[in-house]
């Protein structure tokens, strides 16, 4: 997979091929159903599956005071669309210009002048141009001019909604991390940098990595099983994103528990895969109390990660037998 971050890197002996436009916050299973058929369409051409992607997304400029945490990083996400066999994500840098162009004109320098693109594979609520004034309708006129194909794709509903960034958002800020898993393609994934905290944790026997500097958003306030990523390695993790009421005090704060980890992580960059909540947080009567509470929580984190990774083991001999 190639991430293009400006048009000189765009190898365009390869072109035409295939393109979707989006922001694919999160690369959930509805954006998953427009990339797979993405995939397949540029397989016939013998091109390009390309995702054409904003960064900052667009509403980070426009009305920086209503853009929600985003629920990936750039890299992130682009080793997420990578899964799905992506070739190409051209992370764009958004500026005013390009938002102030007209459908029309972003049509026309974008996807023929640019991308050359001979298939388009798009959600039935896709807008582009100033102020989100083409539609989907626009988009096939335009895409008919050109003899570029069109295809729509219908939204992934699951229960009795549709899967969206939006809802993920949700499920994820409420603490749902069981439910936003089962709409992600991988598991709610976070990132930060390990520094110093008050380090009481490890004084008694249950060491903490403390994150900051966390760019995407915070999952509700509790303890969770999970997984953390540091140095290539991986280890089961008990994490509290929260306060510590038990010490008075009312920070928000992520702390991670790597279990049966031994060593030093400050200064480094950790990932943290959020798999399910296991309890909210309150204060503790005793510091003997709180210690009870912590060693349940890190049996239980480490029990639920070993059954999990038992559990997409099965499900990818099914699907790779």
């Amino acid at each position: 997979m190639r991430l293009i971050r400006d048009w000189s890197e765009l190898p365009t002996d390869r072109l035409p091929g295939a393109l979707t436009i989006g922001n694919f916050d999160g690369v959930h299973r509805g954006h998953a159903r427009i990339l797979q058929r993405l995939v397949q369409r540029a397989r016939l051409l013998s091109g390009p599956a390309i995702v054409f992607t904003f960064d900052p997304h667009p509403v980070r400029i426009l009305r920086p005071n209503l853009a929600p945490p985003p629920l990936t990083w750039t890299d992130r996400k682009a080793e997420l669309l990578a899964e799905q066999g992506v070739d190409w994500v051209i992370s764009y840098p958004t500026d005013e210009a390009l938002l102030s162009l007209t459908p029309e004109a972003f049509f026309q320098q974008i996807v023929v002048e640019r991308l050359g693109a001979r298939v388009m594979i798009e959600g039935p609520n896709f807008f582009f141009g100033r102020g989100r004034s083409g539609d989907i309708s626009a988009l096939r006129q335009l895409c008919d001019r050109a003899s570029v194909e069109l295809e729509i794709v219908a939204p992934l509903v699951v229960g009795d909604q549709f899967v969206s960034s939006s809802r993920v958002r949700n499920l994820i800020e409420r603490g749902d991390l069981d439910a936003a898993c089962a709409l992600l393609t991988h598991p709610y994934r976070i990132r930060g940098m390990v520094t110093h905290g008050a380090g009481r944790g490890a004084r008694i026997g249950f060491p903490t990595a403390n994150l900051s500097a966390v760019d995407t958003l915070l999952p509700g306030v509790g303890v969770y099983a999970g997984r953390a990523l540091v140095e290539g390695n991986a280890w089961c993790a008990a994490i509290n994103v929260g306060p510590n009421p038990t010490f008075q005090e009312q920070a928000l704060k992520v702390e991670v528990h790597l279990i049966d980890y031994h060593g030093s992580l400050y200064g480094a960059t950790m990932e943290v895969d959020f798999l399910t909540r296991l309890r909210d947080i309150h204060p503790f009567k005793s510091v003997d109390e709180l210690k009870l509470q912590l060693a349940e929580d890190v049996t239980r984190a480490a029990e639920f990660v070993t059954d999990w990774d038992a559990r997409q083991l099965v499900h990818s001999t099914i699907r790779n037998p």
